[in-house]
């Protein structure tokens, strides 16, 4: 027996429990045998729309084999509740909808979550735990870091390469590259809500606007 934890009951964590009992046929909302919410805090004593919330230390001491994802939008956070499971012998699965496109020649890292009508063309390396929101695309030989975040709809076009932890808000668009010269959002970065982005973006530095242009720096 498998016990399937979607870390995060929240807005996102919501959005993506389907998806895990559809792939993974579970059975409809309100048989959440197999799969459940994991939280940190207080797990209270209501199941969350048909899936019972279970706390963390709960989820990891089960003596059943535990599969996780995280569907929590902070990327350090994610991270950190990455290596606390890992540490405790859980593995992570992907959750990825019926719906998504994925042409040839992919690389995608363990542990993503891909939401209805996302796309990725061609030869694109994505790394580990990264979040594709509703209707976000992916270009060829774009190279996605891990623990990156898309926001709904975000467009990323060919030959862009994105750093680890990065944010990417709803509806940025990000220029095309090079196949010499990609473009390069940097370790951490943010990019503001309906930015267009067409040059580099430093580590840590958030940017808005079209042209997107710098709003600060983190140090």
């Amino acid at each position: 027996m498998k016990m399937y934890g979607v870390v995060g009951a929240g807005g996102f964590g919501r959005e993506v429990a389907p998806l895990v009992r559809r792939s993974l046929a579970l059975g409809p909302a309100g048989d959440h045998a197999g799969m459940c919410f994991v939280v940190e805090g207080d797990a209270g004593d209501d199941p969350v729309n048909g899936v019972v919330v279970m706390k963390m230390d709960a989820f990891v001491n089960l003596s059943v084999e535990r599969r996780f994802n995280v569907a929590i939008g902070n990327s350090q956070v994610r991270e950190r509740i990455v290596q606390r499971l890992i540490t405790d012998g859980c593995s992570p699965f992907s959750i990825v909808a019926e719906n998504v496109v994925i042409m040839d020649g992919n690389q995608i890292g363990e542990g993503v979550i891909l939401s209805p009508f996302t796309t990725i063309t061609s030869n694109a390396r994505i790394g580990k735990y990264f979040h594709a929101n509703i209707y976000s695309y992916i270009a060829h030989d774009c190279i996605i870091g891990d623990y990156v975040t898309f926001a709904p709809g975000v467009k990323c076009n060919g030959n862009v390469n994105i750093d680890d932890h990065a944010y990417i808000g709803t509806g940025a668009v990000i220029k095309q590259g090079a196949p010499n010269k990609p473009l390069i959002i940097g370790r951490g970065a943010t990019i503001g809500m309906g930015a267009v982005v067409t040059k580099d973006v430093p580590a840590y530095a958030t940017v808005v606007g079209n042209p997107a242009r710098l709003m600060e720096r983190k140090a």
